[in-house]
């Protein structure tokens, strides 16, 4: 009986760790918690979300480099909100080329670039790097497409400024008669 039940509880820690290890990974840090104390996450297992940015760097080592920011424009770019939230927040990541294939294009100017959850293991000051802290990424998963960003012209702001250029311009005139 005592045989039966070890091998009972041996099958569910078996069974469990799986488990364990997806619930941990479930939780999402922010970059911003991340890099407040970037030593306290070396070498754990970390899962981030935002929008990747910049370019993609594609490397001869099979490899892919580039930026997740995760910042309230990650979410929401500021043509779509109006609103200025802060600085923009990312860290440099790391993965197999492979996974970088189909993705949308990364985020830039007039461009939306995939909010993805990427998880993986914080590399705090590599040494094989050059010092380079960096997410080395093992899963992707695309939490939402990239998009074109429409920055069309704000007809709203247009009067407005031709006003201000008129008014400069008749400012400019009235003080050089002045002068002469």
């Amino acid at each position: 009986m005592m045989l039966l039940r070890a091998g009972a509880l041996a099958i569910v820690m078996i069974l469990a760790q799986p488990v364990a290890a997806t619930a941990q990974d479930e939780s999402v840090v922010s970059v911003s918690e991340l890099l407040a104390d970037g030593r306290a996450f070396a070498g754990a297992t970390v899962t981030l979300e935002g929008e990747l940015v910049g370019d993609y760097g594609f490397r001869r080592d099979a490899t892919m480099w580039t930026q997740l920011n995760d910042d309230p424009y990650a979410r929401n770019p500021l043509v779509d909100s109006g609103r200025r939230a802060g600085a923009n927040v990312g860290v440099g990541v790391r993965m197999p080329a492979s996974l970088a294939e189909g993705l949308d294009p990364p985020g830039g100017y007039r461009r939306k670039g995939p909010l993805v959850q990427l998880t993986g293991t914080w590399r705090f000051h590599d040494p094989d790097r050059g010092g380079e802290s960096y997410l080395e990424v093992r899963s992707l998963i695309v939490v939402e497409p990239g998009r074109h960003i429409d920055e069309s012209v704000n007809w709203a702001v247009l009067p407005t400024g031709l006003v201000a250029v008129g008014l400069a311009a008749a400012l400019w005139l009235l003080r050089r008669r002045a002068e002469r």
